[in-house]
């Protein structure tokens, strides 16, 4: 692979709890302007591996280059390539849309007409002096992803973006990203919804126990669909964890 066109580059990359091995060394290399799908079941290592990613969590081993930049060495300008969306996220419910919105916007150096075309484009602008704690989860959620977009990052990372979303926004979700690859900006997302990943995603990676059970390209998942998939190899898992 080219490494002018590599986005993140992930070497040896691994976290260890006391006794408990979160996720086993990881190798992983993704280019520019493509789409990453993390497909698991809870406790896979999903969010570990995000975590460890953007540098929420201090590596055991390994390290993590995004654009060139290892978070080490370049901490300001490796984490400006990133906008990340956690899971189940609490925002201050006392807090208006605006209000929010305004405080990631000027950490971000945002001006006002960018963010509210961000919260256009994610359906809450007319929303602006609407209280946070009277949204329901998937209007958090669309909240959530817009603080993500903001400054629109070279890398968005998002864990578990489609939670709480409705039929109309997961479909909407589905072509933010499809334009932010065609405008170069490179995904990573964690989902349980093998549908979604299938249908957006360029590559993915399944986790299990922390371990990575299978990880390439989609296209190497067509001919199988990756619903089969996913049900084979933790079928094989369970049978081989039933079998020690």
């Amino acid at each position: 692979m080219d490494q002018n066109n590599i986005s993140l580059e992930i070497s040896q990359l691994s976290k260890k709890l006391k006794h408990k091995q979160l996720l086993e060394p990881l190798d992983y290399q993704l280019s520019k302007g493509k789409t990453l799908a993390l497909c698991g079941g809870n406790g896979a290592g999903k969010s570990t591996l995000i975590r460890l990613i953007i540098g929420l969590t201090k590596e055991t081993t390994g390290s993590v280059m995004i654009n060139g930049l290892n978070k080490r060495k370049n901490r300001k300008q490796f984490l400006r390539q990133i906008g990340y969306m956690p899971d189940d996220f609490h925002f201050q419910k006392s807090m208006t849309t605006k209000e929010t919105i305004n405080f990631y916007a000027r950490i971000k150096n945002v001006n006002e007409a960018s963010y509210k075309e961000t919260l256009r484009t994610v359906g809450l602008l007319d929303r602006l002096n609407e209280k946070v704690g009277n949204f329901s989860k998937g209007m958090a959620q669309r909240l959530l992803l817009a603080q993500a977009l903001l400054s629109e990052p070279n890398l968005l990372v998002l864990d578990e973006p489609t939670n709480g979303l409705d039929p109309y926004w997961i479909q909407q979700f589905c072509k933010l990203l499809i334009k932010a690859n065609k405008n170069g900006q490179t995904v990573i997302f964690s989902t349980h919804d093998l549908h979604i990943a299938e249908k957006i995603a360029d590559e993915v990676i399944f986790l299990h126990n922390g371990k990575v059970m299978s990880k390439g390209p989609i296209s190497n998942y067509q001919k199988t669909g990756l619903y089969e998939t996913f049900q084979q190899i933790y079928f094989d898992s369970f049978q081989k964890e039933e079998q020690t």
